[in-house]
């Protein structure tokens, strides 16, 4: 029998569980239980659980099979627990580190009470933390340490919340406690226990990061009539207090709290329908006359006086005063703005007459790495719109400096010019693997597609908060960009949970693959004698395409790697093709060496996925490229000569020396004997690009723009897609053998 046993209920968190599952099973307190149940979560939430039941026996999963709501997922996992005490944890919040040694040690200290109450610290998206405002209450100075609640009935003023305690297992058993199905199931339970407990104690600690999610994750700020369960739980409550003559003390402090609880709920913005809100006051003010308690005393100042419109029944009264903090809120906020845009001065006249035409319901905005091209999962997203719904005009935003490079007959506009303007403010979808400017407004009926541009490796969105040293970004203005998307693309769930944790913002996560694989997998032995031609490359020649990242530590690009000299001992049966990244300027190393004829530069090259048909083998270090190319299911080599400095700097979601694609060399001597023999392509490489490509080219089955287009432009729905075809049903081209 464990000490304690810790439910989690389980529900929608995939991007959240993972973390909130190690807070738990990497405590120093080892002497656990830990119950999950999956709710019948539609994400991939289920398989998270069980993958870390598979590596920890200390957690059991209960997967139902409908979804029956927080409450009664609780009570599932409480039927099955066995510990002496018994703690929940909702599945998107963590335990603070030794916060099981600490409340395991108060429970022995104090001799087994039959409630322990601990601290809790709301926690921000920014990496703000802040403590439970009534802490005090908490405190254990110069107090018994154990009680009952009518020797410290402040406690009632705390959050009621079950998760901020610890239960003795045989006292919930004998009270009878269970969870009621609803949105405020936590109140009943929480006023039950801590009314029939005899021995009470606290612990003054933050126990729980309670996660404040930016994108509303909280269902009580969801704006429904389902709010209306707060009357069927203090019917419960105040059924509980009527079981026992002993629990009529409790009337004045739990009406009070109903009051308090009716009225956040009539005022707070984003919980009633705004034809509901009458309705509600009116069975709030039923509630309030039949259950005011003898003697009572209503708290003064303004509050008091909203209890006197409850007691008279008179909405008009509370409505105006509502409305009339409205908006004085309305105006701040509206000042607010007015300054921002006079000093921003980016949107102009014209773009504000545009905004108020029609938006063109046939009309597509496409843009890639902030107007450089045309180019990646945009542009191929852009070909097949114009296959499948070629009614839609597909612009592109260019850069003034790069339209020399806009393929020919592609339509597109100079960023900034009018013509821009007019597109921005009247198109109905926008696709882009970046984000488009600040400046641009999202308007109501604007559709924002984000394609991302690789599988994340290296820390991406909010998670660069913990590496300051990669970027000097105002996290705010980016979540702010993020909120016009509508959609996000994965080509792996890998992907999907971190983009859902970097970015948290409300966008509907679209798992189709990325579209600028499909030519990999959809291409032929055609395509690739193609690609290899229009380089240069005679049949016989092994080409090894070489293509490492950006570093924020680098302000250009230097080739870590001696390629003259690895060029020669490679000899004149192998072409090096070096391909600088994006963000750096031409490299005249790369030109030199191209000009002696030593490598070629395919820096510029407008397409990369013709350069990973052409090649034999990839080499790089920690680009997405890599994720991208094992699609082809060819050799991937990593040369990671600085991964301590690039780990620590930038941050990474795995280790990648630990679980690479392929070969892994650290030094340039290593590199070279692993190209210069078979290493580069033994059944060791291969066993390891298998596993890397079962966990990461998951979606990328060839169909990913389709899936695309007919899910976002279309409006299919997610079962009229094409199903994913199986990673080992797909057959990539491989680079032909020369025939002798």
């Amino acid at each position: 029998m464990p000490r304690l046993t810790l439910v989690v209920p389980v529900y929608n968190v995939q991007a959240y569980l993972p973390e909130c599952l190690e807070s738990v099973l990497d405590q120093d307190f080892t002497d656990i239980e830990v119950i999950a149940v999956d709710d019948c979560s539609p994400d991939r939430s289920g398989a998270v659980l069980d993958e870390f039941a598979a590596r920890d026996e200390r957690l059991r999963v209960i997967h139902l099979t409908e979804n029956v709501g927080l409450g009664r997922a609780r009570n599932a996992g409480l039927e099955q627990a066995t510990g002496d005490y018994v703690l929940f944890l909702d599945s998107d919040d963590t335990l603070a580190p030794g916060s099981l040694r600490a409340i395991a040690d108060r429970l022995a200290a104090t001799d087994d009470p039959d409630v322990l109450v601990y601290d809790y610290e709301r926690t921000y998206w920014d990496g703000e933390a802040k403590r439970n405002q009534k802490a005090e209450l908490l405190r254990t100075e110069g107090t018994a340490d154990v009680f009952s609640l009518a020797d410290r009935p402040e406690l009632l003023d705390l959050l009621q919340i079950v998760w901020n305690k610890a239960y003795r297992r045989a006292f919930v058993e004998d009270a009878g406690l269970t969870f009621p199905p609803g949105y405020y199931e936590d109140a009943p339970w929480t006023f039950g226990a801590l009314i029939s407990a005899e021995r009470i104690t606290v612990l003054d600690r933050v126990c729980v990061r309670y996660r404040q999610r930016r994108e509303g994750g909280n269902i009580l700020s969801t704006v429904s009539r389902k709010h209306f369960d707060a009357f069927d739980q203090y019917d419960r409550i105040f059924a509980f207090l009527d079981s026992s003559p002993a629990y009529d003390r409790w009337r004045g402090p739990v009406f009070a709290r109903m009051v308090n609880q009716y009225l956040t709920i009539l005022e707070k913005p984003g919980r009633l329908p705004q034809d509901a809100k009458a309705e509600f006051f009116r069975r709030a003010a039923a509630d309030y006359r039949s259950r005011l308690p003898q003697g009572f005393t209503p708290p003064a100042g303004a509050r008091g006086h909203k209890y006197a419109l409850l007691a008279r029944g008179n909405y008009a009264a509370l409505a105006g005063a509502t409305l009339a903090a409205k908006a004085r809120a309305a105006v701040k906020r509206k000042a607010k703005v007015t300054v921002r845009r006079s000093l921003r001065g980016a949107l102009g006249a014209y773009y504000q007459a545009q905004l108020r035409a029609p938006l063109d319901p046939n009309l597509a905005v496409f843009s890639a790495y902030w107007s450089r091209s045309v180019a990646c999962n945009p542009a191929a997203i852009d070909a097949e719109l114009a296959r499948l719904a070629p009614h839609v005009r597909r612009v592109w935003t260019v850069q003034a400096e790069h339209v020399d490079q806009v393929p020919a007959g592609t339509d597109f506009v100079r960023v900034g010019s009018r013509e821009y303007w007019s597109v921005m403010a009247r198109a109905t979808y926008f696709v882009n693997n970046v984000n488009f400017p600040d400046s641009v407004v999202k308007r109501e009926g604007q559709v924002h597609v984000q394609t991302h541009h690789g599988t994340p490796l290296k820390s991406m969105g909010l998670d660069q908060h913990k590496y300051p040293a990669s970027t000097s970004m105002d996290f705010k203005r980016l979540l702010e960009r993020c909120d016009r998307w509508d959609y996000s693309l994965s080509s792996n769930r890998f992907s999907t949970a971190i983009w859902e944790r970097v970015y948290p913002c409300s966008y509907t996560s679209l798992e189709t693959g990325y579209p600028r694989n499909d030519v990999l997998v959809n291409a032929t032995r055609d395509d690739v004698v193609r690609a290899r031609a229009a380089l240069g490359l005679a049949d016989g020649v092994r080409a090894f395409l070489y293509m490492p990242t950006h570093r924020e530590y680098q302000s250009g690009f230097t080739p870590r790697l001696d390629l003259a000299r690895l060029a020669d001992q490679l000899g004149p049966d192998t072409v090096l093709l070096v391909r600088g990244h994006y963000f750096y300027a031409g490299s005249s190393e790369l030109a030199q060496l191209q000009a002696d004829g030593r490598i070629v530069d395919v820096s510029r090259h407008p397409k990369v996925e013709e350069l990973y048909l052409a090649s034999d083998c990839l080499i790089t270090d920690y680009s997405s490229a890599m994720f991208d190319y094992a699609n082809l299911d060819r050799p991937v080599v990593i040369y990671a000569d600085d991964w301590e400095t690039y780990s620590v700097v930038r941050g990474t979601y795995f280790d990648l020396l630990e679980e690479p694609p392929g070969a892994v060399a650290t030094t340039q001597e290593e590199l070279t004997e692993i190209l210069s023999s078979d290493r580069w392509q033994d059944a060791a490489a291969t066993e390891l690009r298998a596993r890397f490509r079962l966990r990461f080219c998951e979606f990328d089955d060839g169909r990913a723009a389709e899936r695309t287009v007919r899910r976002v432009f279309l409006g299919e729905s997610d079962a009229q897609l094409p199903p994913v075809v199986p990673l080992s049903e797909r057959t990539p081209a491989q680079v032909p053998v020369p025939q002798h």
